[in-house]
């Protein structure tokens, strides 16, 4: 990652930056336990997110039921010291914390990958996002925060409709914030991560002692504060220690707030991508038709989402950029999305591309991301 050292008005999250943080997480606890419904999950950002593929409503909609109790957990003391350590916290303090910590069965199973055999499928996963209610919500978000969403494209070079994709696939503009004790969902993934997929534990662990560390210092109740299944929190859904190296104080009032406070988190997304090699003004892709010979194009889709060809790479195995890519003089990959029993959709993903999925791993939720982006900005214009 290249570091920018951006304004007063825009530096990221200190040690003494999270008043205002703080209170907004203690009232949308307060405000999730009062709810009839529960609040709904959101697949976390950062930084290393859960797959894309399980639907997203259901997920959102996952009750945090618990289990048992971490206090007689002889790991979660001592893993309670290794944070404690690691972090500068006081060991009792941080013993306690694990101790009110419950095991969370529903964690379990949202971590875990679709059964074997599933299909992917782009048009199916593409419709649940880029539909009539979320775009109109889109527009009004676009509407209310334009002032926000313009600053960040100036600062940052993040086009207004990019932050405004993120945000709805993320969480509907706010609708679907997690209803998840961050707490007990990064304590599961730390200690009782399930087998049948790749370890990523020791990930959790890491987000465990950065939420506690967070929590430490600013005074708040670790077992207060809601999130998604894998311990994302806010409008933008990052994770604690994306927070602590990406949130950025946009609006200038001194403070950073991920939960309340638009400003500061359509700033923090754009700092996030930026971060993470957006270039300003480049496209996200380009349309390609991929190569005839199956050899061909098979490796060229070795690479992935990692741009790794140059646009006469692609010709000369085949592929067929059209004239916006043939002109484009950075590298590209040819990023393929399944449709089920159909034929699979291709597109030629840039470096910009490359940075949307750093906020998730996934093709599939990167081109949500631009389409759902691309509706809302739409739309905006037809109702001018």
């Amino acid at each position: 990652m290249r570091p920018i050292n951006p304004p007063a008005a825009c530096r990221p999250v200190t040690h003494r930056r999270h008043t205002v943080l703080v209170a907004a997480l203690l009232l949308a606890a307060a405000l999730a336990s009062q709810a009839a419904t529960p609040a709904k999950r959101q697949k976390p950002k950062a930084k290393a997110k859960p797959p894309a593929h399980a639907t997203h409503a259901a997920r959102q909609a996952a009750t945090a039921s618990t289990g048992p109790s971490y206090a007689q957990r002889p790991d979660a003391m001592a893993l309670a010291r290794e944070i404690a350590e690691r972090h500068g916290l006081d060991p009792a303090w941080t013993q306690t914390q694990l101790a009110a910590a419950h095991r969370a069965p529903a964690v379990e199973r949202l971590i875990m990958p679709p059964p074997a055999g599933t299909a992917k499928n782009w048009a199916a996963y593409r419709a649940r996002f880029v539909e009539p209610a979320r775009v109109q919500a889109g527009v009004a978000f676009w509407d209310a925060q334009a002032r926000w969403l313009d600053a960040a494209h100036a600062r940052y070079g993040v086009p207004p409709e990019v932050v405004v994709g993120i945000i709805g696939v993320e969480t509907y503009y706010g609708r679907m914030t997690g209803g998840f004790r961050v707490l007990d969902a990064l304590a599961t993934l730390s200690l009782d991560f399930p087998t049948g997929r790749k370890d990523r534990s020791p990930f959790f662990r890491d987000e465990l002692g950065q939420f506690l560390a967070l929590a430490r210092r600013e005074g708040i109740d670790p077992a207060n504060v809601k999130g998604s299944f894998a311990g994302a929190i806010g409008l933008g859904q990052f994770m604690p220690g994306s927070i602590n190296r990406y949130a950025v104080d946009f609006d200038g009032d001194g403070h950073v707030d991920m939960v309340a406070n638009p400003a500061d988190v359509i700033g923090s997304v754009a700092h996030y991508l930026a971060e993470h090699g957006w270039q300003r003004d480049l496209p996200t892709h380009f349309g390609v038709k991929p190569p005839v010979d199956t050899a061909a194009r098979a490796s060229l889709l070795a690479t992935d989402i990692l741009p790794s060809w140059r646009a006469a790479q692609l010709a000369e195995h085949g592929a067929e950029l059209d004239a916006a890519g043939q002109a484009h003089g950075g590298p590209l990959a040819l990023v393929e999305l399944q449709n089920g029993d159909a034929a699979p959709s291709y597109i030629a993903g840039t470096t910009n591309f490359y940075a949307v999925t750093r906020y998730n791993w996934s093709a599939y939720y990167a081109l949500a991301v631009i389409d759902l982006g691309r509706a809302v900005a739409a739309q905006r214009q037809l109702a001018r």
